[in-house]
This record gives structure tokens, C-alpha cells and sequence, in this order.
């Protein structure tokens, strides 16, 4: 059985990003990835905005992730592409991983694990859609698999469901190439994409952006012929009389990424029901000892600097894991956030500089976050301004403060005082 330091399942920029940091630190690392190239969503993420965090420039999805393919081909890393894990299993000092491939069936046997498998797009099952089941309902990653890689308009005159980033990036694409886009239709009060695809993938394109307004049936038998919108209440509950069909072949469905953690599962790693990712402390593993978490699969990042990022913290942290008991102390928050990652510190660690990951539950402008340790405030930031499709990250110095395993911690978000 081939031994190794370090695996990391998923080869996209998190993963990526994990396995060259855990062969810079020195470990026997193993990179395994499903498709045939490595790079995961960012090979069909042909718009620019990448790396603007990181390097300082706007790259594509492609360019982005070649600089780290680039880099990790500098490394020791063994990579295996079209491979699946079948089973993890638990044993002393480490975990069987069971692999497929075309080579066939091989086990490996590694002392840490660092899941780093993404997220998946929610469906139109999911959101309970009623209607027929015709040709032409996608998800906005199929829709961009389909233009941008295979080369194939999904569409001539669709409608977009939900203004999540991806959506928006389609609207614009399915422009460019000559598809008519009636509407982007949000059933929330507010976008669910970042400002600046509102501005550039919409406004831009004179595209028009629908709030408080939802899809509530399609029609159709072999292939779409129509929609029906409604508009919704405060509870998102359609309101009666305000149906109206619109004419098109396809829907597309941007309303929501989940992260891909049914391999956790199985594990019995500990999911945040806030994040659908793994509870984790400033070292980014989990719950389960040896098992690290990072990327889209921890909880949904909006910028691809933060995955790599986090991929990085990751990476290293699983390098140098040597076991050891763990001293975990909660990191509380008030209800003004939607989460906050890491929910643990682990005081036998260092906590120096320790990346705090944060969304608001609403829109809240002129405020200040508070850090209170034992109800005393030592720590404040504030922001013009804080919405919940936008992810704020800071780095905070917990070593500073006295922290024993009966202290408090707590984030609050308060209106600063004028």
C-alpha cells in the first residue's frame, strides 16, 4: 500500500492550492482529481476578474488556474486525473483511500486527509418548480459548460432564474453570442450577486433585473416553450393574479451553490448547518482529527483568491500535523451574521493570524464589527457598508488576548454611532 503524508481530493484551485503548499512544507503529497484536467470550474470560467486579490491583475478562469498548475508541476506532487474515491476508512495514524482508475483499483494509505471537492449548483428539483419536465431547463454552470467549452448555444431567447454570480455571468455571455436574455428574475428583494456583475454583466447590456419575482411553472413537452413569472411577497410566497407567461426555450437556474460534502459525510465529519461545510477551526480541519476542510467545499466563497487562499492554510496545516489533543474553544456570533468560519479556535495551536471569513444576514450600512472576548471589546472594524452576497474576510491576532478554555468569544455587528 503506497503511503503518503498528505491527500488532497479535488483538483480546482483549492486543491491546487493545497497540495503545492503541502509539498512546500515538506510532505509526501497525493492530488486526486475526477476529470482529465486539473483546474476544476476555472476551465469553462472564460470572463476575466481572477486573481485581482492574489496577483494583482484580472485573469481569466483558464489563466488563473495555469499558474498554479504551473507551479505545482514544479513540486513532487503525484497527481492522478480521472480517478475516483470510492471509500475513505478511518485506521490508526491515518486513512485507507480507496481509488479507481484507469490503471484499475489501488489503496493508498495517508495521515491526512484535505477535502477540497467544490460545490454543486442547486436544481430546478430543488426549488420545486412545477410544470412538465421538457429539454431546456439548466443549471448556469451547465449552460456555461455548454457555450464555453463544447462550443454550443443551450439557447436562442431564454430567461435566467436567480442573480447569483453565475447567472449574471451568463446573461452577458448568451449576449455576446447572439441569444436574447428577457430577464433576470430574483425572487429575494435584493441581488444575489456581487455589485460588480450586477453593474458590468447587466446595466452594461441593458439586461433587465427582476426583484421579488420567481418562476412558477414551465410549459413545454420535448423541448420549453415558456415560463410562468409571478411576483412574490416578503416571504417569497407567490401572490395570486400577478402570473405572467413569457415566451422561450430555455431556463436557466442560478439559485444557489451547495458545498459537495457527502464524502464528509461518510466520514462522520460535523457540517455547519449555516455553511453546509465542515465545523473547523484556524487551522482549517474539521471536527474529525486529521481531516481539513478548504475552497467552495468549507462554505461558498465569492472570489477565487479566497479558495486559494484557504486552500493554502489547509494544505500547510495538514503537512505538519502531528496529532495531539485538541483544546477547541466556540467562536461565537450574534444573529446579525449568516455565518462565520472558523466556528472553533484551537488553543494548543497558533492563532496569530488567524483569516476570519464573515457574511451579514442583511444589508447594513455604516457599521462596525465588534470582537468581544469575555464581554470586554478588544477588537473593531468598521464598514461603509456589508451585504450577504458579498464575503468579508480580516485577519485577527488571537494570540494577543488571554484566552483560556472558559473564554467567551463573540462577533457582533453594531450601527456605528453617529
Amino acid at each position: 500500500m503506497k503511503q503518503m503524508d498528505v491527500t488532497v481530493i479535488g483538483g480546482g484551485p483549492a486543491g491546487l492550492a493545497a497540495a503545492i503548499s503541502a509539498c512546500k512544507n515538506g510532505a509526501a503529497t497525493l492530488l486526486v482529481e475526477r476529470e482529465a484536467r486539473l483546474g476544476g470550474i476555472l476551465k469553462q470560467c472564460i470572463h476575466d476578474g481572477f486573481g485581482v486579490v492574489r496577483f494583482g491583475e484580472k485573469l481569466s478562469g483558464p489563466e488563473y488556474a495555469e499558474r498554479f498548475i504551473d507551479e505545482l508541476e514544479k513540486t513532487d506532487c503525484e497527481v492522478r486525473t480521472l480517478t475516483f474515491v470510492t471509500a475513505v476508512k478511518q485506521r490508526a495514524g491515518g486513512f485507507e483511500v480507496h481509488l479507481v482508475s484507469r490503471d484499475g483499483v489501488e489503496t493508498v494509505f495517508s495521515k491526512t486527509l484535505v477535502l477540497a471537492t467544490g460545490c454543486r449548483e442547486r436544481t430546478a428539483k430543488q426549488v420545486a418548480i412545477h410544470g412538465t419536465r421538457p429539454a431546456g431547463v439548466f443549471t448556469a454552470g451547465t449552460a456555461q459548460h455548454f457555450t464555453n467549452l463544447l462550443g454550443e448555444l443551450p439557447t436562442r431567447k431564454c430567461v435566467i432564474l436567480g442573480s447569483g454570480d453565475i447567472g449574471l455571468i451568463m446573461a452577458r455571455r448568451l449576449t455576446l453570442e447572439g441569444a436574447a436574455v428577457v430577464g433576470v428574475y430574483e425572487a429575494k428583494s435584493t441581488p444575489s450577486g456581487l455589485t460588480r456583475n450586477i453593474h458590468q454583466c447587466l446595466h452594461d447590456y441593458d439586461i433587465p433585473l427582476y426583484l421579488s419575482h420567481t418562476v412558477t411553472r414551465v410549459f413545454g413537452e420535448d423541448r420549453l416553450t415558456a415560463v410562468e413569472v409571478s411576483q412574490v411577497d416578503e416571504h417569497m410566497r407567490p401572490l395570486p393574479g400577478t402570473e405572467e407567461i413569457i415566451d422561450c426555450d430555455a431556463l436557466i437556474l442560478s439559485v444557489g451553490l451547495i458545498p459537495e460534502n457527502e464524502l464528509a459525510e461518510t466520514l462522520g465529519v460535523e457540517l455547519s448547518p449555516a455553511t453546509k461545510g465542515p465545523v473547523c477551526d484556524g487551522q482549517m480541519m474539521s471536527m474529525a482529527d486529521g481531516i481539513f476542510s478548504c475552497g467552495n467545499a468549507l462554505h461558498v466563497n465569492d472570489l477565487v483568491d479566497y479558495v486559494s487562499e484557504s486552500g493554502e492554510a489547509a494544505g500547510k496545516y495538514a503537512a505538519i500535523y502531528t496529532g495531539g489533543q485538541r483544546q477547541l474553544l466556540d467562536v461565537a456570533c450574534t444573529n446579525d451574521f449568516l455565518y462565520v468560519v472558523p466556528q472553533k479556535l484551537n488553543l494548543s495551536a497558533d492563532n496569530s493570524e488567524t483569516a476570519v471569513y464573515f457574511r451579514s444576514r442583511e444589508i447594513v450600512n455604516d457599521c462596525r464589527l465588534v470582537l468581544q472576548i469575555d464581554g470586554r471589546e478588544v477588537f473593531s472594524k468598521k464598514y461603509r457598508f456589508l451585504r450577504p452576497p458579498e464575503m468579508e474576510k480580516l485577519t485577527i491576532d488571537f494570540s494577543k488576548y488571554d484566552l483560556h478554555p472558559d473564554s467567551e468569544i463573540c462577533l457582533r455587528l453594531e450601527v456605528a454611532r453617529v
